[in-house]
């Protein structure tokens, strides 16, 4: 099921047992999905602002579009690794493939770091370029942008952190296959959000589409 498909969802309208009770048992497991549904639904609604903003201002003098980094480019690569090793960590867990599952986490972690890392060199590589001047818009926006998808993706690694321990300690299989779907899912979709904001803010060569899609075209 696609992520917008679970969204959509509503699980707490689901049909009551015939006794009037609900099944504690089916609760606790829908209790994650859901958080994570509700936070996928403000996140995006987050993103969405921001890329309005941005693109709000494409019409001004004063916007001047920042120069991207080549480092841009390597750091998308290292998210799709860590998209595709976490991918594989959800398929070795719902076959039982332990060892699957500790490579999987294992390399989504280092990749994902590693991204970080590499936001981190490219601010880095920008203010060295004289490229730190927040009254132009395009470079606070891009600052501000980038910044709060590291902040997601940090606030993802707590939880990579809880499924790795809950793997060493030997976990039930249920168990350790629903935190792994749940950072599954998590990364695939910040994935997403880092590949619309890169190809459509960042590269310089989207903006009229940008404006197209706020009215301003």
């Amino acid at each position: 099921m696609s992520i917008f498909g679970q969204l959509m969802e509503k699980p707490w309208l689901a049909d009551d047992n015939h006794d009037g009770l609900r099944d504690n048992a089916a609760d606790t497991a829908s209790a994650p999905q859901l958080a994570l549904r509700v936070i996928l639904a403000v996140v995006t609604f987050l993103f969405f602002l921001l890329t309005v903003a941005y693109g709000g201002r494409l019409g001004f003098e004063d916007f001047r579009p920042l120069p991207q980094p080549w480092l841009l480019w390597q750091n998308t690569i290292m998210l799709i690794l860590a998209s595709v090793t976490m991918q594989w960590a959800r398929y070795s867990a719902s076959h039982g493939a332990i060892d699957g599952v500790r490579l999987g986490l294992y390399g989504g972690g280092a990749f994902t770091v590693a991204f970080i890392i590499g936001q981190v060199v490219a601010w880095r590589q920008l203010a060295e370029m004289g490229n730190y001047d927040f009254s132009n818009a395009a470079i606070a926006l891009f600052f501000l942008i980038t910044g709060i998808h590291v902040l997601h993706l940090l606030g993802g690694l707590v939880v990579w952190v809880n499924a790795v321990f809950k793997l060493r300690r030997g976990g039930t299989r249920d168990d350790v296959r629903q935190i792994v779907g749940i950072c599954t899912t998590y990364w695939h979709y910040l994935l997403g959000v880092w590949l619309v904001l890169f190809f459509l803010l960042f590269t310089g060569t989207n903006l009229e589409m940008i404006m197209q899609l706020i009215g301003h075209g």
